[in-house]
């Protein structure tokens, strides 16, 4: 049969073919006269004679034998040329040598065995067989020299994959389990025969192991299937290894179980390895990987493929319960909400407890979470929770903090100027609470006392309070102070360089004073006046005049509670005067400028006696008295005049 060309993969084969040290030699000869009977029974026509192939000549038909069977191309070769034929049932009895090649083909792929011989010059033909399991041999390619003819024998299991080249090297394709045995090159000449066995081994594979049929959640203290690592179609067969963690795991009586089965596939030869595993997990197996790792032969040597880690579910009871706040703050002040978590270390953990309330007698059923609202400072105490049974309790204390101001006395407070005024901002807390006080935005530094109030007293005081420890918790209360006072005038004047004088009229009270300036005689009322800032229950109001001739001029302040009025005298004589500081006492402001008068009128006197003196003496000398007497006496009645005026009751 010819031989196809190889289309069937264009993979190469794993690894070369091996080749041993040693081959068979001549000596075919010998060996062919052991096998002279079998030569006989082939020329008779035996039954059981293996059938042999010869070339046919041109032009020659193939005649049937007698009995009905076909003469062979062997037997006719036999009956001219029988040292050839003797030759060939030789190498039919032959048996190989030590000398083997091994080729290494992948499942699937096509094997190429080399008749690595070599071609002798005197090749008449060449043939392979292979050896069946009682070592029969069965021939399955042909190839002679002379007439370059390829014949395939009619073997079912390899037709259509045998390809025979020029140089004798064997190919096939699609390599099966099968495929796995001896073959034997044959180079037979005139005078000898060459044998060249070749020892194929087909290697396939598995495909990724896997873990089949996991189970859904595992239990400490149980003994159960955790699931099947399958590795199929592979040659040779495998073998499977578990794993946990990357660890290997070893069998463990009751609690490490592997059993591990293999199957062969009647059709193809292949192996499918399952190994399957019982364990008996702990608490530390949870979130454990187990994967499995199926270990093969290959072309090379020993290979492995690993499965992709499975996690089981590791099932165990409850052995602690605890109980968490949930707070987005560290503390808790009254007002807040409460958020009570209860959970159990199993698996799976428990959906339900039993929540114990301060002032509550009997446990309260609820899911993981209890939750208190808008709690008061009662709610200060232990909690606890339980499995519904009442077993592994745990416990908490929840300080619920509070912080408590009363300020006395607080809201709008109206005094009088001179009152005392006693002020108590009391605290109550949790904890050490900070005070401080606040007037009109501003901190104050020490506590507020009032033994006798001024109108700076009066305005906003705040109180407030905070707990450093607890965010958010503060409390302030507000006091607002009025101070009211009868109007009070105090006036003063200042005498400027060109002759004007300029009253000043200061003024206290609460409400605020409307002030009016008037002229003694006349009564008209002066409308250009001046006046600064009310501050703290204090101002002023001024005038600037230049009178030709002495005024009285009187300051009006007038509030809610009463109508206060003063005079003051202003002369028109312009004697320089020391600009007076502003002051409310007037007594002390009305005595200083008596004394600068009588200051003034002092010295005008003491130097009108020196100079009376002074003149009294020239007088004399002079003999002329008359006349100085005259204008002593004028001078002394000047004084007396500028005394006079000095001298006009002030207020």
């Amino acid at each position: 049969m010819q031989g196809e060309p190889d289309t069937s993969s264009s993979k190469k084969p794993w690894t070369a073919a091996k080749k041993t040290t040693s081959r068979r030699g001549r000596g075919g000869a010998a060996a062919a006269a052991a096998c002279l009977e079998s030569y006989r029974a082939a020329r008779a026509g035996k039954p059981g004679a293996e059938r042999r192939t010869r070339r046919r000549r041109p032009g020659r038909s193939r005649a049937p034998r007698p009995g009905g069977m076909m003469e062979t191309p062997a037997a006719a070769s036999c009956t001219h040329r029988p040292l050839l034929c003797l030759l060939l049932l030789a190498a039919l009895c032959l048996r190989p040598g030590l000398g083997l090649y091994t080729v290494n083909a992948v499942y699937g792929d096509t094997i190429v065995m080399p008749c690595s011989q070599g071609v002798p010059n005197d090749l008449m033909f060449g043939k392979w067989k292979y050896e069946t399991a009682n070592n029969s041999p069965v021939f399955i390619a042909f190839r002679s020299t002379t007439k370059k003819q390829v014949q395939y024998d009619d073997i079912a299991e390899y037709k259509g994959r045998l390809s025979l080249s020029e140089n004798y090297t064997l190919s096939i394709k699609n390599a099966r389990i099968s495929d796995e045995r001896r073959f034997v090159c044959m180079l037979v000449t005139e005078d000898n025969v060459y044998e060249e066995p070749t020892v194929v081994k087909v290697f396939k594979q598995p495909s990724q192991p896997e873990i089949i049929h996991p189970a859904n959640f595992l239990e400490t203290e149980k003994l159960k299937m955790l699931g099947e690592c399958i590795a199929r179609e592979s040659y040779p067969d495998g073998n499977i290894t578990w794993y946990k963690n990357g660890n290997i795991l070893q069998p463990v009586e009751g609690v490490v179980v592997m059993t591990l089965q293999k199957v062969v596939n009647p059709s193809t030869g292949l192996f499918t390895t399952t190994s399957s595993l019982q364990y008996m997990p702990t608490k530390k197996d949870a979130n454990a990987q187990f994967a499995c790792k199926v270990t093969y032969y290959g072309p090379s040597g020993q290979e492995e493929i690993s499965s992709e880690p499975v996690v089981f579910d590791v099932q165990y009871p409850t052995a602690k319960v605890t109980i968490k706040v949930l707070s987005q703050r560290n503390t808790i002040k009254e007002g807040d909400n409460i958020t009570l978590k209860c959970s159990g270390n199993g698996n799976p953990p428990p959906q339900e407890f039993l929540f114990y309330i301060p002032g509550e007698p009997e446990g309260i059923r609820s899911s993981d979470t209890y939750i208190m609202t808008d709690v008061r400072r009662n709610a200060t105490g232990e909690y606890k929770c339980s499995l519904i049974d009442g077993s592994m309790e745990d416990s908490t204390t929840i300080t619920v903090h509070y912080l408590d101001l009363s300020l006395t006395p607080s809201g709008e407070v109206t005094k009088q100027i001179g009152e005392d005024l006693p002020v108590s901002c009391t605290i109550s807390s949790s904890r050490n609470a900070t005070v401080f006080w606040i007037k009109d935005n501003t901190r104050m530094q020490t506590s507020p006392s009032f033994s006798s109030l001024q109108y700076k007293d009066a305005g906003n005081y705040i109180c407030e309070t905070t707990l450093q420890e607890v965010e958010g918790l503060k409390k302030r209360k507000t006091l607002t102070l009025i101070v009211q006072g009868k109007p009070q005038i105090r006036m003063t004047k200042k005498t400027g360089s060109n002759k004007s004088k300029t009253i000043i009229c200061h003024v206290e009270g609460f409400p605020k004073p409307a002030v009016q300036w008037t002229t003694t005689g006349s009564g008209s009322i002066i409308n250009q006046t001046e006046e600064t800032n009310y501050i703290h229950g204090s101002f002023s109001s001024k005038i600037v005049i230049s009178p030709e001739e002495n005024v009285t001029l009187t300051c009006i302040a007038e509030n809610q509670l009463e109508r206060t009025v003063t005079s003051m005298n202003v002369s028109a004589i312009s004697i320089p005067e020391y600009d007076e500081p502003n002051g409310y006492d007037n007594s002390e402001k009305v005595n200083d400028q008596a004394k600068l008068i009588v200051g003034i009128v002092v010295g005008l006197l003491l130097a009108a006696l020196v100079a009376g003196g002074i003149y009294w003496v020239y007088v004399k000398k002079s003999k002329t008295p008359s006349k100085h007497v005259n204008k002593d006496l004028g001078n002394i009645e000047e004084n007396k005049k500028l005394e006079e005026n000095n001298h006009k009751p002030e207020a």
